[in-house]
C-alpha cells in the first residue's frame, strides 16, 4: 500500500492570462535569452474570457518528460521549453541545497507530464505563447516549490510571456545586463485600477498567415532604420507618457499613444526589407472606423492596436461599448446573429443614429469580421484548487474529454 502511495503523482493546475501590448515589443538584442531592444507595456486581459490552463504532474513512475498542447502531444525537446524546465529545476535544487526545510526534495529528480489548453480559438490570432509560457512557468514553480521573481524565466519561453506573469497594467523593462537578469516584468497598476476600461478583441476573417513574429523581428532588426530610431528615440519617452496616462486614467492620452505606437510598429514592418504586411483590408477599414467615430464626437472615445496580425484590439470606456459594437456590426455585417457575434462580457443593445452613420460614411464590408470578444483588465496567473479541473489523470495521461 505505501508503495502505491509513493507512485501517486503530484498534480498542480494553474491558469494564466493573455496580454495585449500598447507599447510594442519588436526586435531582440539577444535571440537566445530573448532580450528586447526596447521596453514595452501591456494590459492583461481577463481570464474569464481568455486564458491558458496548464496541469503539471510529477511521479517517479514517469519514464520521460512529456507535453500535450490543446489535445495533441508535442515535442518536449523544443529549446524554449527546455530553457524554462531547466531553470525551474535549477532553482528548486538551489533551494534544497540552501537547506530550505519546507521543500520536498524527493520529487526533484522525477519526470514531468504537462498538459495545456487555451479557452480561446487559436484563430483569434492572440499571442497564445505568452499565456502558454507564463502558465507553464507558474505551474512548474508551484510543483517544484520555487518562489520569487519568475518573469525572467517566462521571458526565456516567449518574450511577451513575462508580462503575463502579472495582472492589470504591466511593463517589461528591457534591462541593460548581458545576462538578462534585469530584463523583467513589473506591474504598473493592478487590474482594479481602471474599472471603466473595456477591451474588444475584433477577430477578422482568417486570411493567409503572414510572416511569423520571430523571423519578422530578425529581418526588421537587420534592415529597418526606423526600428533603430523607434527603440532609441521614441519608445523611452513613450513609456514614461504611457505609464503617466495609465496612472491618471487619462483615456484620450492613453488612446492616442496606443494608436500611434501600433501605427509605428506597422510602419517598421513596412520599413523592413522585404516589407512585412500584417494588416489586411479589414484592418484598414477598422482603423478608418475608429478615427471617423472619434472625429464625429470631437473627442477620442475609442482606440485600436494591432499585433503581428490583422485582428484589432479596441480599447474604450464602458459607457461607449454598446454603441461602438453596434457600429462594428453595422459597417461589418456578420453572417451570424448578434449572440454568436459577441462573446465574453455581455453588451447591451444600442441604436445607431442616422447622423452617426452618415458621419462615419464607410461602405459596409460584409463578413469582414467573424466575432468580437468583449473583456476587461484581469488578474495574473492563479492556482486552480478544484482537483476535478486537472487536465491529467492520476496515470499522468490527458483526460479524454480534451
Amino acid at each position: 500500500m505505501p508503495e502505491n502511495n509513493m507512485d501517486k503523482p503530484k498534480i498542480v493546475t494553474c491558469t494564466a492570462p493573455v496580454n495585449i501590448a500598447v507599447i510594442k515589443y519588436w526586435g531582440k538584442r539577444n535571440e537566445e535569452l530573448i532580450l528586447p531592444i526596447n521596453s514595452s507595456l501591456s494590459v492583461t486581459l481577463h481570464q474569464d474570457q481568455l486564458k491558458t490552463t496548464t496541469t503539471v504532474a510529477t511521479s517517479r513512475s514517469f519514464q520521460e518528460d512529456r507535453i500535450w498542447l490543446n489535445g495533441k502531444e508535442e515535442d518536449i525537446t523544443h529549446p524554449r521549453l527546455q530553457s524554462c524546465l531547466r531553470e525551474i529545476r535549477r532553482l528548486a535544487r538551489k533551494r534544497r541545497n540552501d537547506g530550505d526545510p519546507s521543500l520536498d526534495s524527493t520529487g526533484l529528480s522525477h519526470k514531468v507530464h504537462i498538459c495545456s489548453v487555451n479557452n480561446f480559438p487559436t484563430a483569434a490570432g492572440l499571442a497564445s505563447s505568452a499565456a502558454g509560457f507564463a502558465c507553464l512557468v507558474y505551474t512548474l514553480a508551484r510543483v517544484f516549490g520555487v518562489e520569487g521573481e519568475l518573469s525572467g524565466i517566462a521571458r526565456q519561453g516567449s518574450g511577451s510571456a513575462c508580462r503575463s506573469m502579472y495582472g492589470g497594467f504591466v511593463q517589461w523593462i528591457m534591462g541593460e545586463k548581458e545576462d538578462g537578469k534585469d530584463s523583467l516584468a513589473q506591474q504598473v497598476e493592478p487590474q482594479t485600477h481602471w474599472p471603466e476600461l473595456r477591451i474588444l478583441v475584433v477577430v477578422a476573417s482568417a486570411e493567409r498567415k503572414p510572416v511569423g513574429s520571430t523571423s519578422g523581428m530578425q529581418t526588421s532588426v537587420q534592415t529597418s532604420c526606423l526600428l533603430k530610431h523607434r527603440a532609441q528615440s521614441v519608445v523611452p519617452e513613450r513609456m514614461v507618457e504611457m505609464i503617466d496616462a495609465v496612472r491618471r486614467k487619462d483615456f484620450p492620452a492613453f488612446a492616442e499613444l496606443t494608436m500611434k505606437d501600433s501605427n509605428q510598429f506597422h510602419a517598421t514592418c513596412l520599413d523592413t526589407y522585404p516589407p512585412i504586411f500584417y494588416l489586411s483590408s479589414v484592418s484598414h477599414q477598422v482603423i478608418s472606423l475608429v478615427h471617423r467615430y472619434n472625429k464625429h464626437y470631437g473627442e477620442t472615445r475609442v482606440a485600436y492596436t494591432f499585433d503581428a496580425g490583422p485582428n484589432a484590439v479596441i480599447f474604450t470606456l464602458e459607457q461607449h461599448v454598446p454603441e461602438f459594437v453596434q457600429a462594428v456590426q453595422h459597417f461589418f455585417p456578420p453572417d451570424t446573429n448578434g449572440e454568436d457575434f459577441i462573446k465574453g462580457l455581455p453588451v447591451s443593445h444600442a441604436a445607431l443614429s442616422e447622423e452617426l452613420k452618415r458621419g462615419i460614411g464607410l461602405e459596409p464590408m460584409a463578413k469582414g469580421i467573424n466575432y468580437i470578444i468583449s473583456t476587461k483588465a484581469g488578474p495574473g496567473p492563479c492556482v486552480v484548487e478544484d482537483p476535478t479541473q486537472h487536465l491529467l489523470l492520476s496515470d499522468g495521461l490527458p483526460k479524454k474529454t480534451m
